[in-house]
């Protein structure tokens, strides 16, 4: 009876140090507060109360990173909000050389977010939105190195203007489409002349083409059901007329 509790102690101290990692799973582990080594995937051995292990999941995490005002280089208010993917690609370093990485990496994606867009212009803003996201990539990866952190991609999610800005944005917009109509219609009136020029060349070269023409109108007009007639008269015989009321 006297050796029961001790079997009984000694199965708690044995469930207590066996542990399970799974696949995307690592295990840093102190022993006696010193770093000894990272441990897993599967069954790992910790001695209770000697040794203490940290899980840290090497998945994909996705960070959404809260709206944040920034006043762009061209002073106009906006407010961004972004997505982060990143994973712990070192352990050791996510633990050791970093209190928190979560809240560290949060915490640098809002302030990076907010120092390059300010540095944009609002135009560049709404139209490079990929270089933008490869260059807040770019520094989020070279800051968060040194905590065993990869940063696969940032990107920016929403960008929510003025009311005031929406509206001359809206205005341009407008403006420019009216300017490319004109610019079309006035294409189309450039290119019509020069065809009625060609056409006018050509008639001019045969006579009997000018009575065709007359006739072909002619015919137009009788099939929309009048009975409007109309006769061409040369404007060199009205000038004729003209001249001899003068004299």
């Amino acid at each position: 009876m006297s050796m029961l509790p001790l079997i009984i102690i000694g199965v708690v101290i044995l469930f207590a140090s066996i542990k399970v990692l799974n696949e995307y799973e690592r295990g840093v582990t102190l022993t006696f507060g010193r770093f000894t080594g990272v441990k897993g995937p599967g069954l790992i051995f910790l001695i209770p109360g000697v040794q203490q292990m940290f899980r840290m999941s090497t998945r994909v995490v996705v960070m959404d990173v809260p709206p944040q005002d920034i006043i762009t280089r061209d002073n106009i208010s906006v407010k961004v909000n972004a997505v982060v993917y990143f994973r712990v690609v070192d352990p050791q370093k996510a633990i050791l050389n970093v209190e928190n990485y979560m809240y560290a990496t949060s915490q640098l994606a809002q302030t990076t977010l907010r120092s390059v867009l300010g540095q944009q212009e609002l135009d560049d803003l709404l139209a490079q939105r990929d270089k933008i996201n490869q260059n807040l990539a770019l520094i989020l990866d070279q800051h968060t190195e040194p905590w065993g952190i990869k940063v696969s991609s940032v990107e920016v999610k929403n960008v929510d203007l003025p009311q005031e800005m929406q509206r001359a944005i809206a205005r341009q917009a407008e403006a420019e489409r009216e300017r490319r109509a004109k610019i079309i219609h006035a294409e189309g009136e450039f290119q019509a002349s020069q065809k009625l020029a060609d056409a006018a060349a050509i008639i001019g070269k045969e006579p009997a083409a000018i009575q065709l023409r007359y006739l072909q109108t002619l015919t137009e007009i009788a099939t929309e059901r009048n009975s409007t007639t109309i006769f061409p008269i040369p404007i060199d015989m009205i000038n004729l007329f003209m001249k001899k009321n003068q004299g």
